[in-house]
């Protein structure tokens, strides 16, 4: 757990504006503070965390605001009074301050072979890359479920499953084809390109456009870097 209390972090704040994802990176209390309004990059809170001796652990809730004395804070509590945001680290791979080594993390070469098969041939996909996107949504928990309600394997949000025609998103080969069907769908939507599309997996499509690239939310930029190191190596498995 994080140590009770507030982290005064002395760094600026430098990254872009706020934007909904579909896998949702914050949910916010209304702020009046325009400082509020802008995202802190991975460097940031990692070194912040890292000065303060504090390991964030995944799925944790993680406060910050803007102190009377203008710093900003984070904590595992919201403050007593005043405008505050909660950063709600979803997805296995998404946590921007991760301690996990991605380049050496155990593998899983074994879970679900035929049913990754059967969608990799169905859509046309390297079985590499779906067991990369299911190592990074649910470290290959079929029961996973996130606060935002990304469910199961691949985690799919609800809406997406029901449009996928998926009838229960807990069973393997439901949710490994359906989470590949969407997938080789943003493969295509971004002309092969491996990075827009596990960024669009994550935060959405249209945010992918929007940004005309990687969106610059630490959750996204994280979770796509990990899952190209998993891509590669599970590609030299």
């Amino acid at each position: 757990m994080m140590k009770q209390g507030v982290l005064i972090a002395l760094l600026c704040i430098s990254a872009a504006a706020i934007a909904e994802t579909s896998k949702p990176h914050f949910v916010a209390k209304p702020s009046n503070k325009g400082v509020l309004g802008k995202t802190v990059s991975n460097n940031v809170m990692h070194n912040t965390a890292q000065a303060a001796g504090v390991s964030l652990k995944q799925g944790e809730k993680v406060y910050h605001y803007i102190t009377a004395s203008g710093g900003l804070a984070f904590s595992d509590s919201a403050p007593q009074q005043g405008h505050y945001q909660v950063l709600l680290f979803d997805c296995y791979a998404c946590k921007p301050q991760s301690s996990i080594n991605w380049n050496a993390i155990p593998l899983f070469t074994s879970q679900y072979q035929q049913q990754i098969a059967d969608a990799a041939r169905a859509y046309q996909l390297e079985p590499a890359l779906i067991r990369a996107v299911i190592h990074a949504e649910s470290a290959f928990k079929s029961a996973a479920v996130s606060k935002t309600g990304a469910q199961g394997l691949m985690q799919l949000m609800p809406a997406t499953a029901n449009e996928l025609g998926v009838s229960d998103a807990f069973h393997p080969e439901q949710n490994i084809l359906a989470g590949s069907r969407y997938l080789s769908q943003l493969l295509k939507r971004f002309n092969g390109d491996i990075v827009l599309a596990c960024a669009a997996y994550n935060a959405g499509a249209s945010r992918v456009e929007q940004y005309n690239g990687v969106p610059p939310f630490p959750e996204t930029q994280a979770y796509v870097e990990r899952v190209q190191i998993l891509l590669k190596r599970y590609r030299n498995t």
